[in-house]
């Protein structure tokens, strides 16, 4: 059964960090591009950063340049979001998601159920 899990969210003061984990089960991720997806409440769910499969490619939504860094472990069949800086505005549920390559939402083929972010003092 193929199965995304996230993990590593919380309560988190602004300026903080967080990582975030995103485990597979039922396939490998060698040879899959894994995205990170986030949604606040009343707003769409908007990608945040990608990693490609064959050359690691990666790529990140403005709003987090230079303070979010994606990364994977294939032996680990993980990928990883470190989330430095935290702002208030980083508040969201954030999924991952599994595809041949970074793709928008629609096009993405596997989703996690999501872990919650907050940022607040």
């Amino acid at each position: 059964q193929v199965q995304l899990v996230e993990s590593g969210g919380g309560l988190v003061q602004p300026g903080g960090s967080l990582r975030l984990s995103c485990a597979a089960s039922g396939f490998t991720l060698d040879y899959y591009a894994i995205g990170w997806f986030r949604q606040a409440p009343g707003k769409e769910r908007e990608g945040v950063s990608c990693i490609g499969s064959s050359d690691g490619g990666t790529g990140y939504a403005d709003s987090v340049k230079g303070r979010f860094t994606i990364s994977r472990d294939d032996a680990k069949n993980t990928v990883y979001l470190q989330m430095n800086s935290l702002k208030p505005e980083d508040t969201a549920v954030y999924y991952c998601a599994a595809a041949p390559l970074c793709s928008p939402a629609y096009a993405m083929d596997y989703w996690g159920k999501g872990t919650l972010v907050t940022v607040s003092s």
